[in-house]
């Protein structure tokens, strides 16, 4: 189901997807899509992880630039062709969200999220796809106190030379973390993936920060041409452990 939340900007939709089975009250967590929006792929994988014992929020995090049906994808994207004409709508608004409109939006994510009918008190958790690695990332460098587990996927830009990079916030952070990372992605070279982990190490923080290899960036979009299926069964099995090892222990 969709609801909305009042977010910095105004209304924003967000999908709330819950178990299939079972009474609650579950754990609470967020899932920050990829560039192009939510979509039934989306959906699909929210219902998956809400079916191990959780309740997801996916929010519209563009949604200063419409709705989500109008951001849906309006091509088929299991053709580069199709994958690459999607993007040249979608690629853009990842830039219009920088940090200062992210943040204040975070807040009003995780308010939410906690606030949601059927959600247990206490740690949440966040996790997000190739842009969307970045906001669960600062999800749990600004929200310290609530979100113990955070993980990343064919993300990108989640350690760089720019002041506001990511991974400079994770001394803050006291989530564990997982990162699956694209095979020689471009958005996350080998050089990033290693000065994430270091930073990831300075900070004393439990995680795993691994390249998964032969995974194109985009692995785990089964509605796209980068779609790999070994390396998407490989981070939902990573990212099950990562919830349920932090959130229902």
């Amino acid at each position: 189901m969709l609801i909305e939340i009042t977010a910095a900007a105004g209304p924003a939709e967000a999908l709330v997807v819950r178990p299939s089975t079972g009474a609650g009250p579950f754990p609470g967590v967020i899932l920050y899509m990829d560039a192009f929006g939510l979509r039934p792929r989306i959906e699909e994988m929210a219902q998956r992880v809400a079916d191990w014992g959780y309740v997801v929020l996916a929010p519209n995090v563009f949604y200063r630039d419409g709705t989500a049906a109008e951001l849906a994808p309006k091509v088929d994207m299991t053709t580069p062709e199709g994958r690459n004409a999607a993007g040249k709508a979608a690629f853009p608004r990842v830039g219009h969200l920088t940090t200062d409109k992210a943040l204040p939006d975070i807040d009003a994510w995780v308010k939410a999220l906690t606030a949601l009918d059927g959600v247990a008190p206490g740690p949440i958790g966040t996790f997000g796809y190739c842009m969307g690695a970045r906001l669960a990332v600062r999800t749990a460098t600004s929200h310290p106190e609530v979100v113990a587990a955070c993980g990343g996927f064919h993300g990108g830009g989640l350690a760089t030379d720019g002041a506001d990079s990511p991974h400079l916030g994770l001394s803050s952070a006291t989530a564990q973390f997982v990162f699956g990372h694209a095979d020689h992605d471009q958005s996350m070279d080998s050089d990033a993936v290693a000065r994430l982990g270091a930073a990831l190490d300075a900070a004393g923080l439990k995680a795993s920060n691994e390249i998964f290899a032969g995974a194109p960036h985009g692995y785990t979009m089964a509605d796209t041409s980068m779609f790999h299926a070994e390396a998407t069964e490989r981070h939902f099995t990573e990212l099950r452990a990562l919830l349920d090892g932090t959130l229902k222990g």
